[in-house]
């Protein structure tokens, strides 16, 4: 049997002592809703590897993006170990193995690097930190997940943002790229505003550049990022199950990323809710890729 892909052919582990500064993991279910099938998240972390393979072989090649090769000479190892066990609607139990395996690689002096799965895995992923912080949160993505509960259901995909409220190791958050009509209604909009979170719409990125959202952000903090793709504009990447015109570039969101390391430290970063099905042509992936060598390009430069 042929082994599957490490994101861009990195090593599964280091040799002798050595230990990573990043370590990349998947996590394909989250908190299911009931009658709903979140199974088509869980090809997305593969998919995503699959197309890194493109750059595998460039890794020391000139990245125009970073401003050099990615680790660019630096000590900065990174490591994928593939997907933790997640089982469809086993909603406490997965909660449970992502949030331990973020407590572990956190624990170990790493950054962990989190591939979803829809945007119910962030929740248990952010949980991880409460030993760690306190962190803000940068959340990009075209909703702002402030539903207290659906369906019954507390620890689903439109509850992040408001669960990550209630943890006490979260001293703020930004929130970017809200356009639209999308899940919030006037009481999720007061909540939000309420707990002190700072709403950035892409119309506010289009106007007036990253510096829109980064500014909210205290120098030095250490930061969560949390990367719905939906952020971004279905004309960039339109693999997602709610497109939504009017969305941020790819420019824009590697630009968010970068200005953030220079103003901030990134403990951590998700991704989530890449939908295989919508992505026929596989750009998406390729995409969602791109972004993370970004934020491991990013993180290799932090002091």
């Amino acid at each position: 049997m042929t082994a599957l892909p490490t994101f861009l052919d990195f090593p599964t582990r280091l040799a002798g002592e050595s230990k990573p500064r990043m370590v990349i993991f998947g996590a394909g279910h989250g908190s299911t809703y009931p009658a709903k099938d979140s199974s088509p998240y869980a090809l997305a972390p593969n998919a995503i590897r699959a197309a890194s393979q493109e750059d595998a072989g460039l890794v020391e090649h000139w990245d125009f993006d970073l401003g050099g090769p990615l680790f660019d000479g630096r000590p900065a190892s990174c490591i994928d170990i593939g997907d933790i066990e997640t089982v469809m609607r086993d909603n406490a139990g997965n909660r449970h193995r992502i949030e331990a395996k973020t407590r572990e690689i956190l624990a170990a002096g790493a950054v962990p690097l989190l591939l979803g799965g829809d945007d119910s895995v962030p929740i248990p992923f952010l949980a991880g930190f409460a030993d760690h912080g306190p962190v803000w949160i940068l959340q990009i993505d075209a909703h702002i997940d402030w539903r207290d509960e659906l369906h019954g259901e507390r620890q689903g995909y439109s509850s992040p943002m408001r669960r990550a409220s209630e943890m006490a190791h979260v001293a703020g958050m930004v929130q970017v790229g809200m356009r639209g009509v999308g899940s919030a209604r006037l009481a999720e909009i007061e909540a939000a505003r309420t707990y002190g979170s700072h709403l950035v719409t892409a119309r506010e990125i289009h106007a007036g550049g990253v510096e829109a959202a980064l500014r909210h952000i205290p120098a030095g903090a250490q930061v969560v990022v949390t990367l719905d793709c939906d952020g971004l504009d279905p004309g960039v990447l339109p693999g997602v199950a709610a497109r939504t015109p009017g969305g941020l570039s790819y420019t824009q969101v590697i630009d968010l990323i970068a200005g953030l390391g220079k103003r901030a430290r990134i403990a951590g970063f998700d991704l989530v809710e890449l939908y295989p099905p919508a992505d026929e042509s596989g750009l998406s992936a390729l995409t969602a890729a791109r972004l993370l060598v970004n934020v491991i390009g990013t993180i290799a430069r932090q002091v």
